[in-house]
């Protein structure tokens, strides 16, 4: 099959085709998910006739470019074609970093593209019990999304207004503020089979407890999903509020843009926040 491949810009004409392929591979994805990511991403598909064999996107984040939605159909897996698709996709962005959240199946291969790995992410899921509201968090609305986006920003390095701006849009944001100033800030939205937190920026875990507790106690007896890293120290607090551990991945990045400020401390990783 690989010898008779054609190769596009990924379209919204490929959505059933990728939806296709992250089903067959147990993803959780929704169209709607794979349409979120396609709205401020460009990215590439392999075609053998008009069925869809793969895809690789990239989100333009400023200086940093976000690799996501990287699948090759189970058949044709092992000939290059995931390679193949990177290369493509990543040509089509200048920035001098890039990121990823890898498998531990797709690891070779971004090695072999020069990723190194800067930590692991954690995946946690599950049915939220009852919980008491925090003090001191409240929705966003849009007069805050240039201080949102600021924070971010002070945070990983990238600028990210195009998924904030969208994420407000199609989702909720609720933020900690002290005083006048805004002090940390996560994002709520529909995923896969219930709802998906993240990001998450703030200057601590326990500003980070008091955003998720927040989520927590809006939904009660909704299925969530945290995505953390093991350096927050966050995942036992996780299991424990009802999210099961059950699986993750490998951040990984090739190349360095800016490094986040001492500052602030991402809980939960952009990558995260689109698939």
């Amino acid at each position: 099959m690989t010898d008779t491949l054609t190769f596009a810009p990924f379209s919204a004409t490929h959505l059933d085709g990728a939806l296709r392929l992250s089903r067959e591979a147990v993803w959780p994805h929704r169209r709607e998910d794979w349409r979120l990511v396609h709205q401020i991403s460009h990215g590439v598909v392999a075609l053998a006739g008009d069925l869809v064999v793969g895809t690789a996107l990239a989100t333009p984040f400023g200086a940093v470019g976000m690799a996501n939605m990287i699948i090759v159909d189970a058949r044709i897996r092992g000939r290059g074609l995931g390679r193949s698709l990177m290369e493509r996709m990543m040509a089509g962005i200048d920035v001098p970093e890039w990121r990823l959240v890898a498998t531990e199946d797709g690891l070779p291969l971004y090695e072999k593209l020069r990723f190194r790995e800067t930590g692991r992410v954690l995946q946690h899921q599950g049915t939220v019990g009852p919980h008491a509201m925090p003090d001191g968090v409240d929705w966003a609305d849009a007069a805050d999304l240039p201080a949102i986006v600021a924070l971010d920003r002070q945070a990983n390095g990238a600028e990210r207004s195009s998924l904030l701006t969208l994420l407000m849009a199609e989702g909720r944001i609720a933020v900690l503020r002290a005083g006048s100033a805004l002090t940390g800030y996560a994002a709520l939205r529909a995923f896969g089979r219930g709802e998906v937190v993240g990001p998450v920026i703030t200057r601590d875990a326990a500003q980070a407890q008091r955003l998720l507790s927040f989520f927590f106690a809006q939904r009660s007896g909704s299925f969530l999903r945290v995505d953390t890293t093991a350096a927050t120290g966050l995942s036992p607090w996780l299991t424990a509020q009802g999210l099961a551990h059950v699986g993750g991945g490998v951040a990984m990045r090739r190349g360095d843009a800016a490094a986040p400020s001492p500052s602030a401390t991402v809980f939960a990783l952009a990558a995260q926040a689109l698939g």
